[in-house]
C-alpha cells in the first residue's frame, strides 16, 4: 500500500520504519535529479562562454541524442554551420576548420544528452517508486507537472537556440536565454524544495522571526541577482567596466539611464545591467551575512543551513569580483555560474528550515509547559 504521511501517528513501528525508508529513497531520487540540473546549468554555461550553443542547426529529441558517426556526417554538420550569421561573422575568416567545429559541437551536443538523460532520471525513477508503493499519493500530481515543466525546457532551449540564427546574429537572443535560465532554476528550486519536504515533513524545531525573513529575503535576492546575472551574460556586460567596486571611476555608471523608455535599459544597457547585477549581488551577500548572524544568535537555529548560506553567498561575490576583474576568463565564469546555483540552494535549505516562524505558541492559562510540537506540514 502507497504510505501517506498522514498514515504515521496511529502506523505501527514496521509501518511507520517502511515509509521512512520510503522517504529518503525518495527524497534521495529528487536530490540526484536536482543535482543533475546543477551540472546541467553549469554545462550550460560552459557552450555559452565558448561559442559552441549555435554549433547543433537541428533539433532532434530522438535521433539527435547519438552523435555523429561518420565523417560523410561530421562533413554535412559543418556545412549547416556554415549557413549560420555566427560562422559567416566570427570564423569564416580565421582559419576554423573541422576540428574546430567538432569541439564546440560536442560541448553543446554534451549539454543536449545530459538534458535527455535528466528526463530519464526523473520520468523511470518515478515510475519504478510509484509502481512499488514508495510515493506518497499526494505527492504524484506534483512530480507530474515538473516532469512536463521538465519537457518544456527542451522546446525553449531550442526557443532560445534559434534566435541565434537571426541575421547579423552571433549568440542568442538575451531575453531567450533568460527565459531558459530561469526555468532550469525554477525546476531545481522545486524538485530541492519537493525533496526537502519529503525527507522532513515538519520543522525539527521553531525559528526567530528574523531568521525566518532574512531567510526568505536572501532567497529572493539570490533569485533577482540571477536573472540579472543572465542578462549580463547575454549581453556580454562582463567585458565592460572591469574594476571594483566603481564602474569607470563612478559608483553609478555614465550613461546608467541612456536609454528611453527606461525599462529598456534593465535588459539592453550593458552600463545598467552590469550595475544592478553587481547591486542586487551586493544585497544578497549582505542578507545572507546577516543571516549568518541571526543564527548565531538563535540557539534554535538550523546550524547547517545557516552556516552554509554565509558560506556560500561570501565566496560567490568573491568569485564574481575575480571574474570581472580577470575580464571573465572560461574556468572563473563556468565556478561562478556554479556559483550561483549554491548561493539559490543554500538560501532553499535555510527557507525550507525555517518554514515555523513562531517561537513559542500561546500556552492556556495554568499551562507550564514552553511551547507545542508544530503540526506535521504535508509535502
Amino acid at each position: 500500500m502507497p504510505f501517506d504521511l498522514t498514515d504515521f501517528p496511529g502506523a505501527s513501528p514496521e509501518d511507520r520504519a517502511a515509509g521512512r525508508s520510503s522517504r529518503r529513497l525518495v527524497a534521495a531520487w529528487l536530490l540526484g535529479v536536482a543535482a543533475l540540473i546543477w551540472a546541467m546549468v553549469v554545462l550550460g554555461g560552459a557552450t555559452r562562454l565558448t561559442g559552441s550553443g549555435l554549433s547543433i542547426m537541428e533539433w532532434d529529441p530522438i535521433v539527435g541524442a547519438l552523435p555523429p558517426l561518420s565523417q560523410a556526417e561530421w562533413e554535412r554538420l559543418f556545412a549547416l554551420y556554415k549557413q549560420i550569421p555566427q560562422y559567416a561573422l566570427l570564423h569564416a575568416h580565421t582559419g576554423f576548420e573541422l576540428a574546430d567545429f567538432r569541439h564546440i559541437f560536442r560541448l553543446e551536443w554534451a549539454h543536449r544528452l545530459l538534458g535527455r538523460i535528466i528526463g530519464a532520471a526523473f520520468l523511470l525513477p518515478m515510475l519504478v517508486l510509484w509502481a512499488g508503493g514508495r510515493i506518497e499519493r499526494r505527492l504524484l500530481p506534483r512530480l507530474g507537472l515538473l516532469f512536463v515543466l521538465g519537457g518544456l525546457q527542451g522546446a525553449v532551449g531550442w526557443f532560445m537556440v534559434a534566435s541565434g540564427f537571426f541575421p547579423d546574429s552571433t549568440a542568442v537572443a538575451p531575453a531567450r536565454l533568460v527565459i531558459h535560465l530561469v526555468l532550469a532554476l525554477t525546476l531545481f528550486g522545486a524538485i530541492l524544495w519537493t525533496a526537502l519536504t519529503v525527507l522532513r515533513p515538519s520543522p525539527r524545531r521553531d525559528a526567530s522571526a528574523s531568521l525566518y525573513w532574512l531567510s526568505r529575503l536572501a532567497l529572493g535576492a539570490a533569485a533577482l541577482t540571477i536573472v540579472a546575472g543572465g542578462f549580463v551574460a547575454g549581453t556580454h556586460a562582463g567585458l565592460t567596466y572591469t574594476t571594483f567596486p566603481l564602474m569607470d571611476g563612478q559608483i553609478v555608471p555614465e550613461g546608467y539611464a541612456a536609454l528611453h523608455p527606461f525599462v529598456l535599459n534593465l535588459t539592453r544597457n550593458i552600463a545598467t545591467v552590469q550595475f544592478d547585477h553587481r547591486a542586487l549581488a551586493t544585497i544578497t551577500a549582505v542578507l545572507g551575512l546577516a543571516a549568518f548572524v541571526a543564527g548565531l544568535l538563535d540557539p534554535r537555529r538550523p546550524a547547517f543551513a545557516v552556516t552554509a548560506l554565509g558560506a556560500v553567498t561570501l565566496l560567490q561575490y568573491a568569485l564574481g569580483v575575480a571574474t570581472l576583474l580577470n575580464v571573465v576568463p572560461v574556468g572563473l565564469a563556468v565556478a561562478h555560474q556554479g556559483g550561483a546555483v549554491a548561493v539559490l540552494a543554500a538560501a532553499i535549505l535555510l527557507a525550507h528550515a525555517t518554514r515555523n516562524p513562531l517561537a513559542l505558541k500561546t500556552a492556556p492559562i495554568g499551562d507550564t509547559s514552553v511551547g507545542t510540537p508544530a503540526k506535521p506540514a504535508s509535502p
